[in-house]
């Protein structure tokens, strides 16, 4: 009975055009990462300019913190949506709402979890991180204060991805944006006039979390979701859907992990390296800063395109209509690709301007940016591509571990540690590319033989 309802009901899933379900979903949640990135970058802007290039630096090393707690929101936010999303193309309304409810339980649970443990172990991790003597100070007032909107930044990112499966990307958005602008806003009060140097850029960060987190809860409470009805029931504790959520969140979280030890290699490798170069430690950590959080605005568009195609995916394979499965792949990874080209454009003819937006330097800080944005990022289309590919296989179920963990931890890493033994510090630039490429060509691969297997026509047995 629960199949022939979900064959007999339209769903604007699986049914309207693809192009316009893409541009629907993917739009909201590219304005959402996007403004997420800008505020990241305002934080690099207003440190650069009101502390100086120590300060550039000590955010640098702070950052595996944010890629942490973005993995777990992740784990969470995206394994909760992808089952939500499978369970409702399969007509399984019971166990969708179970799963969404046990999804927003755990969030707010494992958020407080993971900010204690990292308050615990925080001194040790910022030395592994790659902080230095120059900059440890900062780095600290910095880090000791962001711990405190650790449980309100996984809640906030990880409701997002639920409430846009849900069919309100645009509210989702509206969650992210509105504590983004608030952070925009309160960084150069905090930091300038009231002279509150890190410390106030951290609190403004902070309060724009907060309010972020509670237009979720907002959204739970009022709403109680669009598509389902919330029971008491459904905020039952389930390991059985603890484990679901997992095994769908794991690929993007994975991802996220690698990317914390390729950028803990990175700084201390740079730190090595750079100590033995005419650039010094502080100038590399600085530069690789900017990289990541400029790099952070391309990203927003590949993975809000990935996400944005989530649940039409789920949707559409939990409903076995594989056509409409293949061509929204197809379309994602065309606009990925588009966009990747413009940003390569600028990389490659514009670094010394990027570079000079984040603050003055020498002609040695901006010869070193220069380097690291045309060699790093020479082959970038691979950086935009593995994150469409793997959300793919994670909304169909069936995530594979190697495409979430290639790019960074299989190529990037140890071609971070060994290229520099022969190169010195130029070494750790070209691992960008080769590691670009090599995951290029594992994606294509991954892809055509899932294509392979999968039938063009509907299946509606």
């Amino acid at each position: 009975m629960m199949q022939q309802f979900a064959n007999t009901t339209p769903d604007p899933l699986g049914t309207h055009p693809i192009g316009r379900l893409l541009l629907k979903y993917s739009i909201p949640t590219v304005i959402s990462l996007l403004v997420s990135s800008l505020y990241n970058i305002v934080d690099q802007i207003f440190i650069g300019q009101g502390v100086g290039l120590l300060g550039n630096a000590a955010t640098n090393v702070a950052f595996p913190i944010s890629t942490i707690t973005t993995a777990v929101a992740m784990l969470l936010g995206v394994g909760t949506a992808a089952n939500f999303n499978l369970k409702m193309g399969a007509g399984e309304r019971d166990n969708a709402k179970k799963i969404a409810g046990n999804g927003i339980l755990f969030m707010a649970f494992f958020g407080i979890v993971i900010a204690v443990l990292i308050s615990l172990f925080l001194k040790p991790m910022l030395w592994a991180f790659g902080a230095t003597e120059e900059n440890y100070t900062y780095v600290w007032d910095y880090t000791k204060i962001i711990v405190l909107g650790l449980p309100f930044f996984i809640f906030a990112n990880g409701a997002s991805y639920l409430i846009r499966s849900d069919g309100s990307p645009a509210f989702s958005m509206l969650c992210t944006v509105s504590g983004a602008i608030v952070n925009i806003i309160l960084d150069p009060i905090f930091i300038f006039p009231l002279g509150m140097g890190m410390a106030g850029a951290a609190w403004a960060t902070i309060i724009g979390q907060i309010l972020s987190a509670a237009l979720a809860a907002g959204y739970f409470i009022v709403t109680k979701l669009r598509t389902v009805r919330f029971d008491r029931g459904a905020f039952k504790p389930s390991a059985v859907f603890l484990r679901r959520i997992a095994a769908l969140g794991v690929a993007p979280f994975l991802t996220h992990i690698a990317m914390t030890v390729v950028q803990i290699v990175l700084n201390n490798t740079l730190n090595h390296y750079g100590a033995a170069s005419a650039y010094g430690t502080e100038i590399p950590l600085a530069i690789s800063g900017i990289i990541t959080k400029v790099n952070s605005l391309l990203m927003a568009f590949t993975l809000g395109i990935a996400l944005g195609m989530q649940p039409i995916v789920g949707y559409n394979y939990g409903h076995r209509n594989y056509r409409r499965v293949k061509q929204t792949l197809k379309k994602a990874v065309i606009a990925g690709l588009v966009i990747s080209f413009v940003f390569f454009l600028a990389f490659q003819f514009a670094p010394r301007h990027i570079a000079s937006v984040f603050g003055a330097g020498t002609e040695l800080y901006y010869e070193f940016a220069e380097k690291y944005f045309r060699i790093f990022m020479m082959l970038l289309f691979g950086g935009a591509i593995q994150p469409i590919i793997a959300n793919f296989f994670n909304s169909i179920g069936r995530p594979t571990h190697v495409l979430s963990l290639s790019r960074q931890l299989i190529f990037q890493a140890p071609l971070i540690i060994i290229l520099p033994l022969i190169f010195g510090i130029d070494g750790v630039l070209y691992a960008g590319p080769i590691a670009d490429a090599a995951v290029i060509i594992l994606a294509v691969v991954l892809c055509r033989r899932l294509f392979k297997k999968m039938p063009d026509e509907k299946i509606t047995a």
